[in-house]
């Protein structure tokens, strides 16, 4: 089955309460492919949160926790993710080839695994305050694609990554390898002062390869949700000519 546009729309359920965020995956249900669940809702609400959107919706879902600790740790958490039914969980790169290694163990193919690369929100002033290497404070990206190999190396299903690294992941390690894009803002949503540095529209994203884009506030605070996620779609398959 080809895939649609709106199969390439991650929502985030960026709410601080059950209720809205069931009020918006009813919402979109039928118009995303994917809802991710953050840090915020999950500590709240625990793993009823999950339960909520495969009662409310067919969308797959995405827990975006970005585990961060010693290998042995991270690979039970991930037995208890894998558990939970859902379909990507997010690991941090930034830590040892082992806890990603270790990271894949625990979802026993159940779950997937997801590195995150470089935070959007990061840029080469944070790369260099964090004291990396020059070559990587020149160079983002080159931060970003030895994280990367990290991750494919470990057996990861793919990685977090700014649109603007993305056709480069794919050319070096494949289609299969997944390429899951934030800071996604579409043409008519761009703010002066964004707290994401390093953005892609939708089209754009997807044009260059992007599997999956994290699409949140240009949606959820539109004053029609479902007609701006429908806009997003119509980008997405211009850009791909499945219109």
């Amino acid at each position: 089955m080809q895939k649609q546009g709106k199969d390439y729309i991650v929502f985030p359920l960026d709410f601080s309460s059950l209720k809205q965020a069931k009020e918006y995956v009813k919402l979109l249900d039928g118009n995303v492919g994917m809802f991710k669940i953050g840090l915020e809702l999950f500590i709240d609400q625990g793993p009823s949160i999950i339960q909520m959107v495969k009662q409310n919706s067919d969308a797959k879902i995405f827990l975006d926790l970005k585990l961060h600790d010693i290998s042995a740790t991270v690979q039970r958490a991930m037995g208890r993710v894998a558990n939970l039914g859902v379909d990507l969980v997010t690991v941090h790169c930034s830590s040892s080839m082992a806890m990603l290694e270790r990271a894949v163990a625990g979802g026993n193919g159940k779950t997937n695994v997801l590195g995150v690369t470089l935070l959007t929100d990061n840029d080469a002033a944070t790369v260099e305050a964090a004291g990396f290497k020059d070559e990587f404070v020149k160079d983002t990206d080159l931060l970003v694609m030895h994280r990367a190999k990290m991750a494919y190396a470990a057996g990861c299903k793919g990685v977090v990554c700014s649109g603007k690294e993305v056709q480069q992941i794919k050319t070096v390690f494949g289609k299969k390898f997944l390429a899951v894009t934030p800071g996604i803002r579409p043409a008519w949503s761009l703010l002066e002062n964004d707290d994401q540095k390093r953005v892609t529209t939708p089209g754009q994203a997807v044009a260059l390869g992007s599997d999956l884009i994290v699409i949140g506030r240009p949606i959820r605070d539109a004053n029609d949700p479902v007609r701006a996620a429908q806009n997003v779609i119509k980008e997405i398959e211009a850009a791909l000519n499945l219109s």
